[in-house]
């Protein structure tokens, strides 16, 4: 009995051990960034700053929807903590410009980044986006 016990434990062992992690949260590395907002009406620009509590999404490898959502702080920072290698895309939700087009469908923005040791800390471009007054 003893040496079933032994032999099971140290397949389990093996199995735990050997399986790679996929992207996303459970690990030691980060991204972080800024999102930049420029106010536009009618394809003229009336300001643009870092954006205040901004929506940030992540989304970890194939994986077709985001997993976190995090709000900018007071200079536009966001940080999305404690991830696992792989690759990720980080976006924000821009609004169509055009007069034309005034009810027109947020439009992400997108940067995209890959971990690659367990202790990342990545830093992306700025997310630039628009909105309207």
């Amino acid at each position: 009995m003893s040496r079933a016990i032994s032999t099971l434990f140290v397949v389990a062992s093996i199995i735990a051990f050997s399986c790679e992690n996929e992207p996303g949260e459970g690990g030691r590395a980060s991204i972080q960034g800024r999102v930049f907002v420029h106010v536009i009406a009618c394809e003229d620009t009336l300001d643009s700053s870092y954006g205040v509590d901004e929506e940030v999404y992540i989304i970890a490898g194939d994986d077709p929807s985001h997993f976190d959502r995090v709000r900018t702080g007071p200079d536009g920072t966001f940080w999305f903590p404690y991830l696992r290698k792989g690759k990720y895309e980080i976006y924000g939700l821009s609004e169509p410009t055009a007069c034309d087009n005034p009810f027109g469908q947020l439009i992400p923005v997108s940067v995209f980044v890959e971990i690659e040791e367990r202790k990342d800390e990545i830093v992306t471009s700025d997310i630039v986006i628009t909105q309207r007054p």
